[in-house]
């Protein structure tokens, strides 16, 4: 009997399932696919009322966590996600935070521990399709760097996946949005976009459109309203915003099943 088609994204908060892939689960939900959503920690070190950081007064780690988990659901129903699973691990918080290094943060747990449960998931659902951030997180963040890790390790751990992408930032594309940014006067004031910033295109691999969805996905921003002050895209023009939520590009990192070396769809050579 054939497996479901089901696609997994391994995320390190609440939130960052929006941007890079909001958009392919909920298009490959409305196709019948089945969607999972892995969230690694709490988001305990995310903001609190007014936009309060760790460490300042009146930011109660476990009252923000448990308000991120509400709109974490949220969103998931905003997307049309089939399943969530929390690993429930502890928010590392930014590079050189404290939380870094507390006990139980995410970015301090074996690899080989965290990996296993994943690994769990994997053998229970059996994804075709994982999604995970590359080696460094994206951006340096702790838990994304942790996630990436424990997302590969569990791959190879399993066997399972047929397919494993890395969520990608198109360099020239995005560099083509913060010029537009600028000319329509809402970019950051002196701020300049350094020329290596984000991903080399001749590494990205598979580019989805999902342009019909970017609704859905602008709601599923929207239910994180704690985070508000850090979701730069909520306050761009429409314009500009369907611009870069219309497309999610990534880089294929592991491939056991003939599928061209440019796709637009991440489960190209698997349907049929």
């Amino acid at each position: 009997m054939d497996r479901q088609l089901t696609v997994m994204a391994v995320h390190a908060h609440p939130d960052d399932e929006v941007i890079g892939t909001g958009g392919i689960l909920a298009r490959y939900a409305a196709e019948g696919v089945r969607t999972v959503l892995v969230t690694c920690t709490d988001g305990g070190q995310g903001d609190g009322p007014g936009g309060v950081k760790p460490g300042e007064p009146g930011h109660d780690e476990a009252a923000v966590a448990e308000r991120r988990m509400v709109e974490l659901r949220e969103s998931v129903e905003h997307l049309g996600i089939a399943h969530l699973e929390l690993l429930g691990h502890k928010d590392s918080g930014m590079v050189g935070w404290p939380a870094n290094t507390a006990p139980g943060a995410f970015a301090e747990v074996p690899v080989e521990r965290a990996a296993a449960r994943l690994a769990e998931l994997m053998e229970h659902y059996r994804p075709q399709v994982v999604v995970t951030y590359d080696e460094n997180g994206g951006y340096g963040h702790p838990d994304h760097i942790q996630a990436h890790r424990i997302a590969v390790a569990a791959a190879e751990l399993t066997g399972i996946p047929d397919k494993l992408y890395y969520v990608a930032v198109p360099r020239a594309r995005f560099h083509e949005l913060f010029e537009a940014m600028r000319v329509a006067g809402v970019g950051p004031e002196d701020f300049e976009l350094p020329d290596d910033f984000g991903t080399p295109d001749e590494l990205i691999t598979s580019v989805v459109d999902v342009a019909p969805f970017v609704e859905q996905k602008v709601k599923a921003l929207r239910a994180h309203e704690s985070q508000g002050d850090s979701i730069f895209f909520l306050r761009l023009p429409e314009e500009i915003q369907h611009r870069a939520f219309s497309q999610e590009s990534f880089v294929r990192h592991l491939c056991r099943v003939p599928a061209p070396d440019h796709e637009d769809d991440l489960f190209a050579g698997l349907r049929g």
